[in-house]
C-alpha cells in the first residue's frame, strides 16, 4: 500500500486525503452533478467506486430503499470478482469472511434403490489453476458494504443517497443535458419529487429496470418456464454434504443446487419446483417455505432437512432476456452522437441465478464504464470513448446467457434424461474458466489493438483480462503477485517487460529497454506527455519494469527515472515499480514473453489493450493517441493560460 508521500500518516492509510468535491461535499444531493447512477446493487456500487476516485467529477448514487442493503439475494463471488475486490482492496478481508468453494459433490438416485440418493462424484472447483483467487460464497449485502466503505475512504467522500426513487428522465441539450426526476420515499420530503441535472445517468436499478423504459430500450428472449424456490436456512440435517457445494438429483422429485454460506451454518438451497405451465399466470410464485422444505426433503431421501430459522426466502422462474442495446442510442443516431444514458447489471441482462454470475457479470459492467466516464469527464479522453461500453458489454452478456441456457437446462434435467450418466459434472469441470470470468474477450476497437504482436506475450491473450504471475519487488526484495500491485485508480498501466541485459549493463548495442524509457520520459508523442501539469508523472500512466534478472542482478540506482517516478509535493523517489523474476516462477515462462523483451498495456479495468515490441515507440504513440487527444488539449489549454 502506498501512503506517506504527500507526509507522515498515522491513522488508516485506507482513508485517501480528500480532495476536489470530497473537501466540502455537502450531504444534500445537488440540483446538477456530472453522472447520476441510480441503484446501489453491485454494478451501481463498483461504478460508484471507481468514479469516486476522480475527486473532480461530481458522481452521486440513489437509491430509493431508505438505508443499506441488509440480505442480498446474490452470493456467489467468481475468482474474476475476486481479482476485481484485490484492486479495490479489500479482498484479503472478504476472503476472511466468506465461505470458499473448492470441491462440488454430484449426488444422483442409488442405481440399487433409485428412491434413495448417493454421491456420485467429487470434482475440484479449479482444477486447472485458472486464477490464485478462491471461488467464494459471501452475502451481496457485505459485498456492497465494502464497495460503500472504500467510496467513503476516497478522495471525494461518496457516499448514496438513500431514499430517492427514480420516476423518468429526459435528455435534451445544454452542459447538463439529462433530466432526472426523482421521488423521495423517505424523510421528510417523502412524496415529493424533484428534478437533478445530470452530464450522465447510468443505470443499475434492477430488472424492472425504469432507466431502461424511459431510454427505449426493450429486452427480448426466452419465457421462463421452470420455477425454483431459494432458502437461506439455518437446519439440523443428517446429509453428510452439507457444507459442500452440490448438484443433487433424485428419481422423480427433481433437483437441488446446494450452496453452503458463510458462518459455518447459513447454507442455500435451489429447490426445483417442476415446469411451469403456459396458463400459471403467477401462481407458482406463491410456493409456501414450507412446500419448498417439503420438496428439499422429498428430493434428499433418505436423509432429512430439519429446518429452524428461514433467514430469506423466494420463488423465481428461470428466463433469459437481454436488451437490444445499453446505451441511449438508438441504432439509427449510431456514429452520429454519442450516449448519455446507460444501463447496467440486471437492468439489461436476466438469466437464473444458479451459475452465479448476476453480480459478478454486473459488477464487471460497473468497472467498465466507471472508468471510462471518469476519463471523459476529466479530460483525459474524447466522448467516443463512451461507445465502446454497450459495444463490448453486450456480448459478454450474450455468451452469458448463451451458457446459462446450456447449464440451467442440465440442472433441471432428470437423471434419466442424460445420455452420459457424468454429463453435468463432465459440463461442470469442461466448462469452469467461463463462469470464473476469465472468458471474456474484447474485439478490437479504440480501447484494444489488434493482435498483431501477440506472439511477444502468449501469456496474455489481447482483449482478455491480465492474468496475474509471481515476482519480486527488487527495492525490498519482496516475493508479490504483479496484477496485484495495480489499484482501482482509473489509471493505464504499461507493463515493460525488459530485453536480457540488467540496467546498467555495458552493451555492444544499447539496451531497448533504456531506450523506451527515455522515449516514454521525453517524447512529444509519449502517452506520458499528457499528464497535467503539475501532476505526478505516474498520475495518468502507472508504468512498471520486469527483467529478466532475479532482484539481486538488479542495481535500482541504474534503472531508468521513468520507472521510479517522483511522487507528491515532496517529490519523493518511488522505488516499488521495479521488479525482477522470481527463480521459483519465471513470470517469462509462464506467460509465454519473448526474451527480446515487450510491452503489455493494461487498461484500467484490467484487460489486456495491447502488446508490442520495445522498439515499437511509433504504435504506441498511434494507440494512445485517439484517447488522449482530450488530455493533450487540456494540457494545451493549460499551458496556453500559463
Amino acid at each position: 500500500m502506498h501512503f506517506h508521500h504527500h507526509g507522515y500518516v498515522s491513522g488508516d492509510p485506507r482513508v485517501q486525503p480528500a480532495a476536489g468535491i470530497g473537501i466540502d461535499r455537502s450531504a444534500q444531493l445537488p440540483d446538477e452533478v456530472d453522472v447520476l447512477i441510480v441503484g446501489t446493487g453491485p454494478a451501481g456500487m463498483l461504478a460508484a467506486a471507481q468514479l469516486s476516485q476522480f475527486p473532480g467529477v461530481t458522481t452521486r448514487i440513489v437509491e430509493r430503499r431508505a438505508g443499506r442493503l441488509a440480505i442480498g439475494q446474490a452470493d456467489g463471488i467468481q475468482a474474476r470478482s475476486v481479482e476485481t475486490f484485490q484492486a479495490f482492496g479489500f479482498a484479503e478481508r472478504i476472503i476472511a469472511e466468506a465461505y470458499r468453494i473448492t470441491e462440488m459433490a454430484f449426488w444422483k438416485p442409488d442405481p440399487r434403490n433409485p428412491s434413495k440418493i448417493v454421491r456420485s462424484a467429487r470434482t475440484l472447483d479449479d482444477p486447472g489453476g485458472i486464477s490464485e483467487f478462491p471461488h467464494l460464497i459471501v452475502n451481496q449485502a457485505r459485498v456492497l458494504d465494502y464497495f460503500g466503505e472504500f467510496m467513503a475512504n476516497s478522495p471525494s467522500r461518496m457516499a448514496p443517497d438513500y431514499g430517492y426513487e427514480f420516476v423518468g428522465l429526459e435528455v435534451g441539450e445544454g452542459e447538463y443535458p439529462v433530466a432526472v426526476t426523482l421521488l423521495h420515499t423517505a424523510g421528510p420530503d417523502e412524496g415529493q419529487t424533484r428534478i437533478v441535472r445530470a452530464k450522465y445517468v447510468v443505470g443499475a436499478d434492477g430488472a424492472r429496470s425504469k432507466v431502461r423504459a424511459s431510454i427505449g430500450c426493450t429486452m427480448a428472449g426466452d419465457q421462463a418456464n421452470h420455477a425454483w424456490g431459494v432458502m437461506d436456512v439455518l437446519a439440523n440435517t443428517d446429509f453428510p454434504d452439507i457444507r459442500l457445494k452440490c448438484a443433487i438429483q433424485s428419481h422423480d422429485g427433481g433437483s437441488i443446487l446446494l450452496i453452503p454460506r458463510e458462518g459455518g451454518h447459513l447454507f442455500r438451497m435451489y429447490v426445483d419446483l417442476g415446469e411451469v405451465p403456459a396458463d400459471d399466470n403467477g401462481a407458482v410464485r406463491k410456493t409456501t417455505i414450507e412446500q419448498i422444505i417439503a420438496k428439499a426433503n422429498a428430493i434428499i431421501h433418505p436423509y432429512t432437512l430439519d429446518v429452524r430459522n428461514v433467514a430469506w426466502h423466494s420463488v423465481y422462474e428461470v428466463g433469459h432476456r437481454l436488451t437490444d442495446r445499453f446505451d441511449d442510442v438508438i441504432p439509427e443516431d449510431l456514429g452520429t452522437r454519442t450516449p448519455r444514458v446507460f444501463i447496467t447489471g440486471d437492468a439489461c441482462h436476466t438469466h437464473s441465478a444458479k451459475a452465479g454470475q448476476g453480480m459478478n457479470v454486473s459488477m464487471q459492467d460497473g468497472f467498465n464504464i466507471g472508468w471510462k466516464l471518469g476519463h471523459v469527464l476529466e479530460g483525459r479522453s474524447p466522448e467516443s470513448l463512451l461507445s465502446t461500453y454497450s459495444a463490448e458489454r453486450q456480448v459478454v452478456a450474450k455468451n452469458l446467457i448463451d451458457f446459462d441456457k446450456v447449464w440451467s437446462t442440465l440442472m433441471a434435467k432428470k437423471p434419466e434424461e442424460f445420455e452420459n450418466p457424468s454429463e453435468l459434472e463432465d459440463f461442470y469441470v469442461r466448462t469452469a474458466e467461463f463462469p470464473a470470468g476469465f472468458m471474456t474477450e474484447y474485439s478490437p476497437s479504440m480501447i484494444v489493438a489488434e493482435a498483431t504482436h501477440q506472439n511477444l506475450a502468449t501469456g496474455f491473450p489481447v482483449g482478455k483480462r491480465f492474468k496475474s504471475a509471481p515476482v519480486v519487488r527488487v527495492c525490498d526484495t519482496n516475493p508479490v503477485q504483479l496484477g496485484h500491485q495495480a489499484a482501482a485508480d482509473g489509471r493505464w498501466r504499461i507493463y515493460v517487460f525488459a530485453d536480457a541485459a540488467a540496467p546498467g549493463q555495458s552493451a555492444a548495442a544499447p539496451s531497448p529497454t533504456t531506450d523506451l524509457a527515455a522515449w516514454l520520459a521525453t517524447a512529444p508523442d509519449s502517452p506520458l506527455a499528457a499528464t497535467p501539469e503539475g501532476a505526478d508523472s505516474d498520475a495518468w500512466f502507472d508504468v512498471k519494469v520486469v527483467y529478466q534478472q532475479d532482484h539481486t542482478g538488479i542495481e535500482i540506482g541504474a534503472v531508468p527515472a521513468v520507472f521510479k517516478p517522483e511522487v507528491g509535493p515532496f517529490k519523493l523517489t518511488y522505488l516499488e515499480k521495479v521488479y525482477g523474476t522470481d527463480p521459483a516462477a519465471d513470470i517469462f515462462e509462464l506467460r509465454g514473453i519473448d526474451r527480446g523483451g515487450a510491452v503489455v498495456v493494461v487498461r484500467p479495468d484490467q484487460y489486456v489493450a495491447n502488446i508490442l515490441p520495445l522498439t515499437a515507440t511509433a504504435e504506441l504513440a498511434a494507440f494512445f493517441a485517439p484517447l488522449l487527444q482530450a488530455g493533450h488539449r487540456a494540457r494545451e489549454l493549460q499551458d496556453h493560460a500559463g
